[in-house]
């Protein structure tokens, strides 16, 4: 082969393997980021589950062909869960978001495995190097609507429908009676425990129990409309639990408390697509955006609607606590000194009913 011929032959192969290097670099750059989201609950319960899936489509149209979304619905806490989490981190997801409290230590559990995924827990307390945790100040927005129910209230009976008695339902419980007695003296709180997040007939047991009881208006801590549409088919008021119910309940739905999740899973998205991602603990309430509020029903007394805003707006600029004292549980004892606030530790391992709650909480 004449040295001319060679010269061409080498320009062409170092040309073709340019060509061959950029290709490789191009299938690299594109590969997805894949997230893997557990939900407890189906992503049709109108509530909890829900707005976490939500959020997940929020990323999705945030990032594009940047991210590839996977989620497991329905997943009960504990065994079950280790092995789906597991099963995540072992087909590729870097990031995984797994969105309730049973998930805690079945997370912490595969995350020592697979030490090079990103996991992110929901309402958890425990965290490793590559296990963030995150919640909301859902009692922020109970306060609220514990103002606008101690005024609405007629019978002064107030019916709630809880899951399980962890502290962050006994928080929500304890901010709603706090505030709804603050402008009414006489109200007092039943509750009916349904031990589930999701399980539209107990819900709706529960709340016909309360209702049957004397509440006129119904909260919940629970994740289904059910208990809203109960409301509304008796034809009383109720609050919404995780994203905005009015749907199921026109007239009975006085508000929400909507989960908003949304921006803090881009900003974490974000994190690891910039390398940026540590392990953190986020707490986020009316401030933040996490939490929020569903439109007031057309029902409520404008001097209760101003009322119910001048908290909110307290709240969000740091002026009111919902948790400030003086504070007393059932039997009377001093549990936040008058104008102290409740140090973190104690909001969060809150297991104690204040007074005004009727009834114990199960063992």
């Amino acid at each position: 082969m004449d040295t001319k011929n060679l010269k061409k032959r080498l320009a062409a192969f170092a040309i073709g393997g340019v060509a061959a290097v950029g290709l490789a670099t191009t299938t690299l750059a594109a590969d997805p980021l894949k997230i893997g989201f557990i939900y407890v609950g189906p992503t049709g319960d109108h509530g909890w589950s829900y707005e976490h899936d939500q959020a997940r489509l929020a990323v999705e149209k945030e990032f594009g062909g940047k991210v590839k979304t996977t989620y497991v619905e329905s997943v009960p806490e504990g065994a079950d869960a280790a092995r789906v989490i597991d099963k995540l981190a072992t087909t590729g997801h870097d990031l995984i978001f797994t969105t309730s409290f049973g998930y805690m230590n079945p997370t912490l559990k595969v995350a020592k495995k697979h030490k090079k995924v990103k996991f992110e827990h929901a309402t958890g307390f425990k965290r490793d190097t590559n296990v963030s945790t995150y919640s909301a100040r859902f009692y922020e927005g109970r306060y609220v609507v514990g103002h606008i129910a101690g005024r609405m209230t007629k019978s002064n009976v107030l019916g709630y429908v809880a899951s399980f008695p962890i502290p962050e339902v006994i928080r929500g419980i304890n901010a709603t009676v706090l505030a709804a007695r603050k402008v009414n003296p006489a109200v007092t709180v039943k509750v009916v425990w349904v031990n589930s997040w999701f399980d539209p007939g107990k819900e709706s047991d529960a709340a016909k129990t309360l209702i049957d009881q004397g509440a006129d208006i119904i909260l919940q801590h629970t994740d289904s409309p059910a208990p809203m549409q109960t409301a509304e088919n008796r034809g009383i008021f109720a609050v919404g639990q995780a994203s905005d119910m009015s749907k199921f309940g026109p007239n009975a739905q006085l508000t929400a408390i909507i989960d908003n999740w949304a921006p803090y899973y881009i900003a974490r998205t974000q994190a690891v697509l910039d390398g940026t991602w540590e392990s953190m603990d986020t707490f986020g309430g009316f401030k933040s955006g996490m939490v929020k509020l569903a439109p007031y029903n057309s029902k409520i007394p404008k001097d209760v609607v101003d009322l119910a805003e001048t908290v909110r707006l307290a709240i969000e600029a740091g002026t009111v606590h919902p948790f400030q004292g003086p504070i007393k549980d059932q039997e009377g004892n001093i549990k936040v000194k008058a104008g102290e606030i409740i140090d973190t530790g104690s909001l969060l391992g809150m297991n104690y009913y204040v007074e005004g709650v009727v009834g114990s909480i199960p063992k």
